[in-house]
This record gives structure tokens, C-alpha cells and sequence, in this order.
């Protein structure tokens, strides 16, 4: 049996031990993908444990991240995100509004309460139409950051294949059936910054949150917390619930890609970032968090998974090209 990370009000998040998908025998493989595969469809949520990403340099990374963040405004600015076919660069407090709504609607409540977070998106390097915009190394203490991110990137490339063929084991299809769909790493690594933030800040506007609710794009999204908590799952009796940092795990959801390539087996659940449990004096301290956002592959035409439907009328929705829906998705956001 796994163990519940989060359990409340109808949501059930498991905690799973990946190793045994990785290293266990052919029995602990099938159990541990279809316990995989279960929590996706039910919860949307997972928490993975022995993942293949060492603590030591994920600890590294988050401190590069923080590096990064405590840089000028005018040098950060200088890396600036500029459209959602490049997605990469530096988002300053307010450019971005995460929700579930359309892009007027988002206009509105960006200006009454914009997330507080700024944010720094690093793509597929390499690609000639969209290069990464790298901080310069000689300044701020930036030594290092391009090839410490590049290495978190490619490791979080290689797990993002393994519960994609975890899924496909627990779906019971070929272990590689997601390979080809996958293997470009057409994937988005985003360092998050939730600045320290005074407490009377979300007394003065009860809508303030750090980042809206809302659900994600992509295959899945692998998410790094800190230890300082925030994030809520939307249960299924519509209440927000605390998916608390668990000290060595990754956090993994389903995307909406996902879920529509499932034809709706498996669940994208809306989830947000709130004013943090902890507080020192008057102050909530800083939060970092480290997302990759995980896709197919940009050429990737995508359609129904076998086994997700009978008939062909039983298809909910019609194919689609995996880079033209994430940019559609991308532009209502920024």
C-alpha cells in the first residue's frame, strides 16, 4: 500500500516510491505504475519519492534560482520574456495571471490583484528560432547558472519519460508507447520567486493570492517546493486543500493536454498558491519553488489514447498539434 500525502475532503494525494517503477521486480513495476496511473485519474496529484534527481544538487539549484532572483531589476529585465512561441526569460511581478479564464477577463483582475511572484522560463536549448536568454556569468554571482540549469533540465527531461512510462504500463500499453512522443524535450524548466510579502497585504484584499488558481497546460508538471508551503488542491467538493512540502519528493500533476490526449480518464485539477502557513512577525518570509512543465513534443499530433474509448463517436475531442495548443494556451496568460 501507498501512503496518503494529502487526504481531506474527498482528495486523496498518494505518495509513491519511484524507485520500485525504476529498479523493482516486474511485480512491483506494474503495481507501482498502476498506483501511478490511479492517482492521476482520481486525484490529478501525485507525490513521488526516490526519484532519480540527487537532494544535494537540487538543493544547488534552488540556491542558483535564488541568485538569480536577487539580481537588479534592471539586469533581470534585461532577459525579459517576450512571446509565447519563444516562452522563455524573466516575468516581473504582474506580467503573468494564471486562471481559468479568457484574456479580458484576466486583463481585469491582473490590475486589482496581480500574482505575486516573478518568474524566469528556460526552454529546449539549442533551438535556433528560440534561444534561452542566459544571465551573463561575469556578474552577480551568476557563474555556473547556465550549466547547473542545463543539467536540471536534461534530469528532469529523463524523469518526465519514465512516468510517461509509467502511465503506459499502467494504461496498460507498451512501456515506450510515449517515447516518440516525448523524447525532443520540448519542455519548459520555470524558477519561481515568491518575494516576502507583509501579511496585511492579503488582509487589505481577500482575493490576493500568489498565483491564481488554475490548472496547467501541458503532459505533466513536475513541481520543487521549499519547505515554506502555499500550494492548495482543489478537492473534489470544491474546497482548497494544503498539499504541504514533503522534504525529498517531487509533486506531480496532470496537465490539460494530458487529460484531453486521455480522453478524460485522467484528471488536470486546479490548483493555486496562497498567503504561506508560516509567518515571521508581520512578514510571510520568501517562497521558491522550482516548476518543468512537461509536453509532448511540439510537432506531436494529439488524439485519444487506445483504450480510452470504444467507439469513435466516444472521443470527446478531435486531434490536435501539441505546439499550436500550448502557444493558444500561453498567449491568454501573459
Amino acid at each position: 500500500m501507498e501512503s496518503a500525502a494529502v487526504q481531506q475532503d474527498g482528495l486523496l494525494i498518494p505518495l509513491i516510491d519511484f524507485s520500485k517503477f525504476l529498479t523493482g521486480t516486474p511485480e512491483q513495476k506494474l503495481e507501482t505504475a498502476r498506483a501511478i496511473l490511479h492517482g492521476f485519474q482520481t486525484a490529478g496529484f501525485l507525490y513521488l519519492s526516490n526519484i532519480p534527481i540527487d537532494n544535494s544538487f537540487r538543493s544547488h539549484v534552488f540556491g542558483t534560482s535564488a541568485k538569480f532572483f536577487a539580481q537588479p531589476l534592471e539586469d533581470k529585465m534585461s532577459k525579459c520574456w517576450t512571446t509565447p512561441e519563444a516562452n522563455r526569460g524573466y516575468s516581473a511581478p504582474g506580467r503573468e495571471k494564471v486562471s481559468q479564464l479568457g484574456k479580458e477577463d484576466v486583463e481585469k483582475i491582473r490590475s486589482q490583484a496581480p500574482d505575486i511572484k516573478e518568474s524566469f522560463e528556460i526552454g529546449r536549448e539549442g533551438e535556433k528560432d528560440h534561444p534561452n536568454q542566459w544571465p551573463e556569468e561575469n556578474k552577480n554571482s551568476m557563474e555556473g547558472f547556465k550549466s547547473t540549469m542545463l543539467e536540471f533540465f536534461e534530469q528532469c527531461k529523463a524523469l518526465h519519460v519514465e512516468v510517461m512510462r509509467a502511465i503506459a504500463v499502467g494504461m496498460g500499453l507498451e512501456p515506450n508507447f510515449f517515447d516518440g512522443y516525448v523524447d525532443v524535450g520540448d519542455n519548459t524548466l520555470r524558477l519561481l520567486h515568491y518575494p516576502a510579502v507583509d501579511k496585511k497585504v492579503f488582509q487589505v484584499n481577500p482575493g490576493q493570492v500568489r498565483a491564481g488558481e488554475h490548472s496547467d497546460y501541458g503532459s505533466i508538471t513536475l513541481l520543487f517546493q521549499d519547505a515554506r508551503g502555499g500550494l492548495q488542491v482543489k478537492s473534489p467538493s470544491g474546497t482548497f486543500i494544503d498539499a504541504k512540502p514533503i522534504e525529498g519528493t517531487c509533486v506531480v500533476n496532470a496537465g490539460d493536454l494530458l487529460a484531453r490526449w486521455s480522453n478524460d480518464t485522467i484528471k488536470s485539477t486546479i490548483h493555486r498558491v496562497v498567503e504561506p502557513p508560516t509567518v515571521e512577525g508581520d512578514i510571510h518570509p520568501p517562497r521558491y519553488s522550482i516548476a518543468y512543465f512537461c509536453n509532448p513534443n511540439s510537432k506531436s499530433y494529439i488524439e485519444a489514447l487506445p483504450g480510452t474509448y470504444q467507439r469513435e463517436e466516444e472521443k470527446k475531442y478531435d486531434g490536435i498539434n501539441s505546439g499550436q495548443y500550448l502557444v493558444q494556451r500561453l498567449a491568454a496568460t501573459y
